[in-house]
């Protein structure tokens, strides 16, 4: 299936002129377009006539092999790093993914009094930014980043949707490799900007957290002078990331922090609390699930305070917050409950997922797929996370499926709850189990929860088990 990264808004168009300018690229042949560009996709089966396509070039697959087949389509424009064999206008650049990075920033400039927030951190980023969404948005047009466009080509896809009307950005950066926030960030030049924490997540590719650390603490050196930094309180890297901070204004979040959260009450799909910050108090009705959840609506309070929102907004824009598709979405099916959280895992946010199915009602079932991205520490985190899960007090039985299933099974072996772990190293495996469970506890309610990183496709399972119902 095919899920467009593509804006469906009206975007600012683009001369020749200026688009060759941003990109510091030269027409072929002198060849130069006609008429208004109206966007630039890197996606060549969404290019059509008045699109420019960009051709990007990765380790396996190269889309200047696609030119021919967007020409055909009735698209005239293509940005290639080296002229191709067909009719078509061509923006020739040194290298596309450089040249993409010019043209949002060239569209992030245009636009001086935008007021941009940018977060990162190892989890909690995506439900920090829908919070933050929903704040601002409530204010006036906020421009979103979408989806996982977080990376070091999301990020100038999202800045190209940048329009006049916008007041507002938040944009979320990831980091996969040390020195991509660097690069985004500079691209975003953003006046807020922080950390919220530091995790486990993409362990392999920095070698252990004080790499992911540094590779986070980047997002400091573009904010404005006169902008703000975040940085979470609580943290066991506070220190190193205070560190890195170089604005004079400072904003800290959760336990001990300028912003927190106190007198919290969780319930089974929302939370309560009191939000304390240093222009007053409020309290907070959040429909969110979740210990962690509360965390993050603290953190995406305190970007809004240093962008100059009220307390009396940020709580509204809170209570209206909506989380993200696969994120602690609570589905009622027949009389039993699922919790699709299937969008992405790392070993803390799974950790958290497991405390939000323990508040739910019946038999508590968490069903898990495998993290990637952990490295040579897989099997060990995997272990670890196994022994955690199944001495969460309140889950009935953990479901782990995947290639390190087994792994997390010797962790639950270890503590006295191994009987509650059930271990399959794929989703067909798994499923007879699933409905087994369910045969053996009716007419019981019960509650599912789903997740696993975004490669396992943890969703697949749950609906082939909510159809057998």
């Amino acid at each position: 299936m095919h899920t467009s990264t593509t804006s469906t808004v009206p975007l600012e168009p683009w001369s020749a002129a200026e688009l060759a300018d941003a990109a510091k690229g030269h027409w072929h042949h002198g060849r130069v377009p006609e008429g208004a560009i109206k966007r630039i996709l890197t996606d060549s089966r969404d290019a059509e006539k008045g699109d420019a396509f960009l051709a990007l070039k990765g380790e396996r697959f190269d889309a200047h092999d696609f030119i021919l087949q967007v020409a055909e389509n009735g698209c005239e424009i293509a940005i290639v790093s080296h002229p191709v064999d067909a009719d078509i206008c061509q923006l020739v650049v040194a290298d596309t993914r450089l040249a993409l990075g010019c043209l949002g920033a060239c569209r992030r400039a245009k636009y001086p009094d935008l007021k941009v927030i940018a977060l990162t951190g190892s989890s909690g980023k995506t439900t920090t930014k829908e919070m933050l969404g929903s704040i601002l948005s409530r204010l006036a047009p906020t421009l979103i980043t979408r989806g996982n466009l977080n990376n070091d080509l999301g990020v100038p896809v999202m800045l190209l949707e940048l329009r006049a009307e916008h007041q507002y950005a938040v944009m979320e950066l990831g980091a996969s490799h040390q020195g991509e926030i660097d690069y985004t960030s500079n691209l975003v030049q953003p006046q807020v900007a922080g950390i919220l924490n530091i995790g486990t997540a993409h362990l392999g590719e920095f070698g252990g957290r004080d790499g992911i650390c540094n590779a986070k603490s980047e997002i400091y050196a573009h904010i404005a002078q006169t902008g703000t930094s975040i940085v979470p309180a609580a943290d066991d890297y506070t220190d190193v990331i205070r560190s890195a901070v170089q604005t004079q204004k400072q904003l800290s979040f959760g336990a001990g922090g300028d912003v927190y959260a106190a007198d919290i009450q969780l319930h089974a799909q929302s939370a309560e609390f009191m939000l304390h910050t240093p222009t007053g108090s409020c309290p907070v009705r959040l429909p969110f699930a979740g210990e962690h959840n509360v965390q993050n609506a603290a953190a995406a309070a305190a970007f809004a305070l240093a962008i100059g929102v009220g307390l009396d907004d940020i709580a509204a824009g809170l209570e209206q917050a909506k989380g993200a598709k696969g994120r602690l979405n609570f589905i009622s099916h027949q009389h039993y409950l699922f919790i699709d959280d299937t969008y992405n895992a790392n070993p803390s946010s799974m950790r958290a997922a497991a405390e939000v199915l323990s508040q739910q009602d019946g038999v508590r079932v968490m069903v898990t797929g495998d993290i990637g991205e952990l490295g040579a520490s897989a099997a060990i985190e995997h272990y670890k996370l196994g022994r955690d899960l199944v001495s969460v007090k309140g889950l009935n039985f953990v479901v782990a499926v995947g290639e390190f299933a087994p792994a997390m099974q010797e962790g639950a072996r270890s503590t006295q709850y191994g009987k509650k772990m059930q271990a399959f190293l794929n989703q067909e495996q798994a499923l007879p189990f699933l409905i087994s469970l369910i045969e053996t506890h009716q007419p019981q309610p019960m509650s599912f929860l789903f997740k696993g990183s975004r490669f396992t496709h943890m969703e697949t399972l749950m609906a082939a088990l909510m159809e057998k119902l």
